[in-house]
Formats: structure tokens, sequence, C-alpha cells
């Protein structure tokens, strides 16, 4: 079935896409220079231009910031460390608040060194989760749980499903007000035979990001060799369908670790390609 490009107003960029070779104003910068309309920072990119300085910049170029990547890791068998944790992903609210950014992703964490209780470490996801909701619900920054692939389970992301993180949600937020619901990072994800029944769950208040790469079907590296749109094996048009027909009408995030292939190359081609990629292949 052919269906007809996405609106190219609705391109965003993950700094991940480009961080080897470009800090946050520059990513900015290119972004607004290649008429891409959306940012989502990661916080390490962040920390080293402040998120005062990074608002002004985002808004200097007509960006919008469509979310804050690198909070949550909940789970430790430290008490102090876990709490450690919680205080960290405050300051993330924080300053994903001052961006003005559409939502906080939630990276759950995975096993704490040495242990074998994953009922016990998906709690302490749960539990970490609940500790930060209401000071995310105050200052106006939605949760967006972001549920890894599998093979992150050990040591990423113990929520490995969408309904997972539905799950989640249901129990933490009963009353879907919006302050809690799910990132679909298609990388993550378009294994799932229950995709599409669960993107239809989660529906329109649940639905907060919608992140866009391709798998390869010779992946070499379970971080950083992600394809660019089009290069891989996911049907990218599809799962969009899905997400659009649950209500969903936000940015759709390019998110490309690639160091043996895009980390490689000149940022502007990057994005040029990000571009073309994003009205050909999704």
């Amino acid at each position: 079935m052919t269906r007809s490009p996405p609106n190219p107003e609705l391109l965003s960029v993950n700094t991940a896409t480009v961080r080897e070779k470009w800090n946050l104003r520059e990513t900015i910068e290119g972004c607004a220079r290649h008429r891409i309309r959306g940012i989502s920072p990661w916080r390490d990119k962040l920390a080293q231009m402040g998120a005062k300085e990074a608002a002004k910049a985002a808004r200097d170029n007509g960006l919008t910031v469509t979310g804050v990547y690198g909070a949550g890791m909940f789970p430790d068998s430290d008490r102090q460390a876990r709490q450690a944790a919680i205080d960290d992903t405050r300051r993330a609210i924080d300053d994903a608040a001052v961006l003005g950014a559409q939502c906080l992703a939630i990276v759950a964490g995975g096993l704490p060194k040495d242990s074998k209780d994953l009922p016990g470490t998906r709690e302490m996801v749960r539990d970490g989760i609940g500790e930060v909701l209401d000071h995310a619900r105050s200052a106006g920054v939605p949760l967006a749980i972001e549920p890894l692939h599998p093979m992150y389970c050990a040591g990423r992301g113990c929520v490995s499903t969408l309904a997972h993180a539905l799950d989640l949600c249901d129990e933490l937020d009963r009353a879907g007000s919006g302050a809690l619901g799910v990132a679909v990072d298609v990388y993550h994800v378009w294994w799932d035979p229950l995709l599409k029944v669960q993107i239809e769950r989660a529906g329109e208040k649940r639905l907060l990001a919608f992140q866009i790469c391709d798998w390869l079907a010779t992946t070499r590296d379970m971080l950083a060799d992600r394809g660019m749109m089009g290069d891989g094996v996911i049907d990218l048009p599809l799962i969009r369908s899905w997400m659009e027909h649950a209500g969903y009408s936000g940015f759709h995030e390019a998110e490309i670790l690639s160091s043996g292939n895009w980390w490689r190359r000149d940022p502007n081609e990057v994005l040029a390609t990000c571009r073309v990629r994003h009205q050909t292949a999704c």
C-alpha cells in the first residue's frame, strides 16, 4: 500500500544523530539551516551549553524542543545510588521545563551489578518513576517511558515492550492526566507482534514521542549501528500510519547512532539526508 509522505514540518533531529562532530549550538544552527523544525538534545550536550542558553538558541532559530533524553536509570543495589538517580531525573525535569520540551524521555535502567533479580529491578523502575512524577506534573513536563529492545534488558532497559511501559503508565497515572506516557522508538519496538495493538491502546494521551531510524539486517553493534531511514528492514510508513490512526500528530524524531557510518560524515550531509529520507522512506 502506497502512503503519502509525512508533513516535512514534522521532522525533528535528536542530537545523538550528529553527536560526534557537532555540539548543541552547532546542531541547533544546523537544523535551522536545513529547515528542520524540531530538535531533541541529549543531556550531555545540554550540560555543555546550559539549559537557559540552549532554550534561547532554540527560540531564536525557530525550533521546537521535542524532547530531552538521558534521564532515569533508576535500579541500583545501593539505596543512595537509587536516590541519586531520582534526584538527577528531577534536575532533568527542571532543565526540560526551561527548554519548554514536549517531554522528558525516561530510560528504565537494567539489572544492578551482580543481580539476577529482574522482577525486583522492575519494581525499582516503577518506584523511581513514581518518585518523580509529581515533580514532572508540577513542572509541566510529561514523562515518556521509552521501552528498549530486549537485548538491552540486562544493562540499560528492563522495560522491553510498549505493553510493559503502558502497564506502568496505567499503574502510576490511572487518570491518564497526560503527565506520563511513552516514547515509541522504532529501533526498539519494530519487532513486537503486538506493536499495533499497543499503539492503539496508548492513544493520543500516552503517545508522547515517535523516534525514527532503521534496523540494518546485518547489525554489527547493539548500540551504535543504526541505519538511516530506508536503509534497513523496518516498515516505517506502516508504523507511522499506526501512530497517526491512534491520534499521534507530533514530530518524527530522527535518532541515528552510527559510529561506523553516519557519525563519520559531514553533519550537513547527515541532516540533508534525514530530510530526504523522511519524505521518501517514512
